[in-house]
């Protein structure tokens, strides 16, 4: 199953996100906070400090566009302020080829239960009036409940990633959602989070994983084909590897959340004989406003 911008993926993501209540995604500010606000803007309006001039987008005010900056050109800008890019949320989920395999156990490829996390979870950000956006070189915030199927469009033409996402340039203090099997190296890993936290941006890792990957529950003689056909492995007894299987897993999970917790990001796993509502409940938990201290 692949993961093509389909009417039904969207409305399962719709529907799913439609368990939950709107969700306010909450971008820290360094330099003050206000009582009002639980996104730590320091005031509203034009105090904001300038980020960018972007492209208008359906959805935005027309009180919005600055005409100075739209005359020398064939296009209408808006004006938007550090505030405004801090309250997008950049959304990644590997489409690698290790995401597109599953078991006999599980229902789905973990390539399809990451893209219908990552558009429930965009559902519910646009739902409560939040921007999201791929964190792609070319991608563009996008507002709106409407702008669902724009963002699921804009999925199914990102190229297949390696199991890191791509570099690009992410507001600052905004919040970043990373979906993949997070099997990687963990130094690649580290690297990636580091250079994203250094911005600063805060953000979560979900590990997607398949349920034989998990738990290896296979017996007996079974060979094991990698992402690359050269790539082959004949286990004679497996459940004689089982328990050293589960300590390398371990192993990679226990990293991830270090690597978390060194950056002040959150980490968590699911997997995809779970229900969905589960892991979208942990990225809601994950997205919430930290509780201000008194």
């Amino acid at each position: 199953m692949s993961l093509e911008p389909s009417r039904q993926i969207t409305q399962a993501a719709q529907a799913l996100g439609a368990h939950l209540p709107p969700l306010m995604a909450a971008a820290e500010r360094v330099a003050a906070t206000v009582a009002q606000g639980v996104h730590g803007r320091r005031r509203v309006g034009q105090g904001d400090s300038f980020w960018q001039y972007r492209p208008f987008y359906t959805g935005d005010s027309a009180a919005r566009i600055d005409w100075r900056i739209s005359a020398r050109s064939d296009r209408t800008y808006v004006r938007e302020t550090e505030w405004e890019a801090a309250q997008t949320v950049c959304l990644w989920r590997d489409g690698g080829a290790s995401m597109r395999w599953k078991s006999r156990g599980a229902a789905v490829e973990k390539a399809d239960r990451a893209g219908l996390l990552l558009l429930a979870l965009a559902a519910l950000l646009l739902r409560g009036g939040e921007r999201v956006r791929l964190l792609a070189s070319d991608s563009r915030p996008i507002a709106g409940i409407g702008g669902l199927a724009r963002l699921a469009d804009a999925l199914a033409r990102e190229p297949d990633s390696f199991g890191l996402p791509p570099e690009a340039r992410v507001p600052r203090h905004a919040r970043v959602v990373l979906i993949g099997d997070l099997l990687s190296p963990l130094a690649s890993l580290q690297e990636c989070v580091t250079r994203l936290a250094a911005l600063p941006v805060t953000g979560t890792l979900l590990q997607v994983l398949d349920p034989a990957e998990a738990l290896l529950p296979y017996e007996g003689r079974v060979r094991f084909d990698g992402l690359r056909r050269s790539e082959t492995a004949l286990i004679p007894r497996v459940e004689n590897i089982r328990a050293e299987y589960a300590e390398r897993l371990a192993q990679q999970q226990r990293g991830l959340a270090a690597i978390c917790t060194a950056a002040g990001w959150r980490f968590a796993v699911h997997r995809t004989d779970h229900p969905p509502e589960a892991a979208l409940l942990s990225l809601y938990a994950a997205l919430a406003p930290e509780p201000r201290r008194r």
